[in-house]
């Protein structure tokens, strides 16, 4: 029963930080585009939900993919990067394959197309508007992110479990407590018993020795009369 105790804890525990890495990973893909000039990163790497297929067969909607910051010097036609544009009249980060790239003054301008798309991006980008270069991809993990960024998807595979755990650990210290006292109650009642034993003991001791004390002393009486009778003959 105590191993099945056990195993049931470390399983809670685990599930318990994949949650919390599940959420953590839900938070940082959520926050890290919203400012709109700067793109958040962990050591350099940032997942992001892709929305299209322009980009097919690379890559399509619903997988997550990682842009890595690089060195824009060092890219070449035929990278896939990330960069930020106008999509529509609005601000909006877009992964698509460099088509070409030209150089005037020290300065590169970059043309960039989506593999699914017949036509070249409308927006030329420059050095400042790349956020970083594609590195990999989860097939349909970008699902999974958009599903947990809704307020219903937040709550049931975040929020939820939680509040299970939560309630599992606070019921795993009320019987931890209740076993704590059993405990103590019977290691008061061995001390009690042991108690009335010692006692016993030394009741029946002393009693022994008033018994002694009493044969003594009529063995003692005995004698003086056994000795008065003498003298008195």
């Amino acid at each position: 029963m105590k191993t099945l105790k056990k195993t049931l804890t470390i399983v809670a525990s685990i599930l318990l930080w994949a949650i919390i890495l599940l959420a953590a990973l839900f938070a940082f893909t959520t926050l890290a585009t919203r400012d709109n000039t700067k793109v958040a990163n962990i050591a350099g790497y940032t997942p992001m939900s892709v929305m299209t297929d322009s980009m097919a067969p690379a890559f399509s909607a619903g997988d997550m993919i990682f842009i890595k910051t690089c060195d824009t010097s060092k890219l070449e036609v035929g990278d896939v990067v990330c960069f930020h544009t106008i999509i529509e009249n609005q601000y909006a980060l877009n992964t698509h394959r460099i088509s070409e790239i030209t150089e005037e003054n020290g300065v590169r301008s970059y043309t960039t197309k989506g593999d699914n798309n017949e036509i070249a991006d409308q927006h030329i980008i420059s050095d400042g508007d790349i956020v970083g270069k594609y590195v990999g991809q989860l097939p349909k993990m970008g699902k999974v992110m958009d599903f947990l960024s809704s307020s219903m998807g937040f709550l049931i595979v975040i929020v939820l479990p939680m509040l299970l755990f939560f309630i599992y650990q606070l019921y795993h210290l009320i019987t931890v407590i209740l076993e704590m006292k059993k405990a103590t109650a019977a290691e008061a009642a061995v001390a009690a018993a042991t108690a009335q034993t010692d006692k016993a003991a030394i009741t029946q001791a002393e009693a022994d020795a008033a018994l002694a004390e009493a044969k003594r002393l009529k063995a003692e009486a005995e004698a003086a009369l056994a000795a008065a009778k003498g003298e008195t003959k």
